[in-house]
C-alpha cells in the first residue's frame, strides 16, 4: 500500500503578538519528525513517504496528486489539532485516502478527532498498532478489534480496546527511516548556534505523574527502554550529524540502563555530542553517572525545574524539592554540563513571583532558561482541575506560551514580564 505520513506545518497562535505586538516569543528549534520516522521503520513492505510541512509548507497538494496515497497518517500535538482537522479534510477531498490520526493530542484527547474526514484514531506508542491497522486494511478485514486503535464514530463515543504496552511495542529490530527525511535534513538545525542535530530515542514514557504532563498516555504510565545495541545502531544511521538529541521524556529514568548505554557509547568509540532530559533528583542521586555521560559527550541537559518553591512544586505533583533543584544545578555546573532549565509560569503569578523567578535564574546562572506558561492540556490531570477556569478553548492557542486561563496581573503586564524573562535568558544562552 502507498502510505503518506504527514508532519503538520508550524501553527499555533500568539496572544502576546496579536493583542500587544510582543513578537519576541519565537520557536528556536525545529527538529525532525522522529515519531513518523519510527512508524515508517515498521512498514518495510509498503511504499512509504514522509511529508514534513514544517520544512516544506504548502506542498501537500503536490504529493497527494503525484503519490495518491491509500493511507495518510497524521501526528499532532495539541496546538496542531485544528490544523490536522483541516489537513484531513483536504486529503479526503483530493484523493480519498484512509485518514489515521495519532500522536500526543490523540493519545490524551482521542474524542477530539472523532470526526468526519478521519477514519481511525491511534493512541499511545503506535509503532506496532499502526502496523497492525495497516495490515488489517490491506487484508480488508474488520479493524475495530485492534488494541490501541479506534474506528471513528462521529456522534458516538470512540470504542477502544486498551493496549498493554510492552517492550514488543518498541519493535526494536526495525530502525527509524531517517532516509525518508533526507531532503529536509539541512533544515533540522539549532539556528542560534547553527548546529545540525538528529533525534534518537532511548526510552518511551515516564515513571512519574506530573499533573501538567501529557507523556504518560503514550504508554499508560510504563517506562520502556531501548536495548543499547539498537540505540547505537540509530546513532550510526544518522551519519555525520554531530549532535544527537536523545528525544525521551526522561533519558535517565532507569539509571542502570543509562549507565550501560553510556559505557556502550564509549566502548564503540562514538564521537558525538548529546542533549538529554534528566530530573534534578536523578542528578543529585547519581552525580557519577552524569560525569560518565559528560565524558561520553553529554553537552547539555534539559531539566524541568518547573517552579522554585516546594509549595508550587507540590501543586504540580512534581514529587521533587526546590533544594534538590538548586543542588543539581551546582553539580552540573561543577561537571561542566550546560543546563537548559524549563520553568512553568502560572497565570496566577504576581509581580513579586516574577521577580523571585528572575533572581533565581540569575543567581543560579542557568545557561538557557526556558519558561513556558502553565497550560492545562486536554486529557491531563491539570486540565481536569482547572477546567472551570479556562477562558480560551481554541486549541490553536495551546502553545505553552499563552495563558488560556485568566491572568492575575493585567494581561499585557503578564506577557511583558514573560517576554522579558525569555529575552534575558536567550541573550546569554550558551550550549
Amino acid at each position: 500500500m502507498k502510505i503518506l505520513l504527514v508532519n503538520p506545518p508550524n501553527c499555533g497562535r500568539s496572544i502576546p503578538e496579536e493583542r500587544y505586538g510582543i513578537d519576541s516569543i519565537k520557536q528556536i528549534f525545529r527538529g525532525e519528525p522522529l515519531c513518523l520516522e519510527v512508524l515508517a521503520g515498521n512498514l518495510a513492505d509498503h511504499d512509504v513517504r514522509i511529508l514534513d510541512l514544517k520544512a516544506e509548507p504548502d506542498t501537500l497538494q503536490d504529493i497527494l496528486r503525484t503519490f495518491t496515497p491509500d493511507i495518510a497518517g497524521l501526528t499532532s500535538i495539541t496546538c496542531e489539532a485544528n490544523t490536522v482537522l483541516a489537513l484531513a479534510a483536504e486529503i479526503k477531498e483530493t484523493c480519498g485516502a484512509t485518514v489515521v490520526v495519532g500522536g500526543i493530542h490523540a493519545s490524551n484527547d482521542p474524542e477530539f478527532f472523532n470526526r468526519k474526514n478521519i477514519d481511525f484514531v491511534v493512541v499511545g506508542l503506535g509503532k506496532a498498532s499502526f502496523k497492525e491497522l495497516v495490515t488489517s486494511l490491506e487484508e480488508g478485514v474488520a479493524s475495530s478489534n485492534l488494541p490501541g486503535v479506534a474506528k471513528t464514530t462521529p456522534g458516538e463515543s470512540l470504542r477502544f480496546i486498551p493496549r498493554k504496552y510492552s517492550m514488543g511495542d518498541l519493535v526494536e529490530e526495525k530502525p527509524p527511516r531517517y532516509d525518508l527525511v533526507a531532503q529536509y535534513r539541512d533544515t533540522y538545525i539549532l539556528k542560534t548556534l547553527n548546529i545540525r542535530m538528529g533525534f534518537v530515542a532511548t526510552a518511551f514514557g515516564c515513571p512519574y505523574d506530573c499533573s501538567f504532563c501529557c507523556i504518560g498516555a503514550l504508554t499508560n504510565g510504563r517506562y520502556l527502554t531501548h536495548r543499547t545495541d539498537s540505540v547505537l545502531r540509530d546513532i550510526d544511521l544518522l551519519g555525520d550529524i554531530p549532535v544527537i538529541r536523545l528525544l525521551d521524556a526522561n533519558t535517565f529514568g532507569d539509571p542502570h540502563h543509562a549507565g550501560a548505554l553510556c559505557t556502550a557509547i564509549k566502548e564503540a568509540g562514538i564521537q558525538k555530542q548529546y542533549l538529554a532530559d534528566v530530573r534534578s533528583d536523578t542528578v543529585v542521586r547519581h552525580p557519577d553517572l552524569m560525569k560518565q555521560w559528560q565524558e561520553a559527550g553529554l553537552r547539555a541537559v534539559i531539566i524541568g525545574f518547573e517552579e522554585i518553591t516546594d509549595e508550587e512544586l507540590q501543586k504540580l505533583n512534581k514529587k521533587n524539592k526546590a533544594a534538590v533543584n538548586t543542588e543539581a544545578i551546582k553539580i552540573l555546573h561543577d561537571i561542566g554540563i550546560t543546563i537548559i532549565g524549563d520553568f512553568i509560569i502560572s497565570p496566577d503569578y504576581d509581580e513579586p513571583q516574577f521577580d523571585e523567578l528572575t533572581r533565581y535564574i540569575q543567581d543560579t546562572a542557568i545557561d538557557l532558561p526556558m519558561p513556558t506558561v502553565l497550560t492545562p492540556l486536554p486529557g491531563t490531570a491539570l486540565y481536569k482541575s482547572l477546567q472551570e477556569r479556562i477562558v480560551i478553548h481554541d486549541l490553536d492557542y495551546y502553545t505553552l506560551t499563552n495563558a488560556v486561563i485568566a491572568t492575575k496581573l493585567d494581561e499585557q503586564v503578564f506577557y511583558q514580564r514573560y517576554a522579558n524573562l525569555l529575552k534575558e535568558g536567550h541573550s546569554r544562552a550558551k550550549l
